[in-house]
């Protein structure tokens, strides 16, 4: 995701919130899946609040390789996916962050 308008379309969302990030899923509209019907899209974003920008971007190196690992068997089809990072996800292990991606994705699901 690119726009700015998708990720507040996005907020609008489903919300799951996790000590790491907080997960949200938007499904997109029919109109929106014109070109790419069956495509999950991800947007990550890390405040400034977090840290400076070598921690903010190795925070987003991680929910890169988290999102890449776990989103093509997990994730929702047609829908965007967002991760906010929170400044306790760049000292948790990522095994950690992967569980609770698993255990975001499904409380989304419901």
């Amino acid at each position: 995701m690119l726009r700015r308008r998708d990720y507040l379309a996005a907020n609008a969302g489903r919300r799951a919130p996790m000590p790491g990030f907080v997960l949200l899923v938007r499904p997109r509209r029919t109109d929106e899946l014109a070109e790419s019907p069956n495509a999950m899209r991800i947007g990550i974003t890390v405040s400034k609040k977090v840290g400076n920008a070598v921690i903010r971007n190795r925070m987003k190196r991680r929910f890169r390789a988290l999102a890449a690992e776990m989103l093509p068997d997990l994730g929702i089809v047609g829908a965007d996916h967002v991760l906010i990072g929170r400044a306790s996800g760049i000292e948790r292990p990522f095994d950690d962050l992967k569980a609770d991606l698993t255990k975001a994705l499904r409380k989304v699901r419901r």
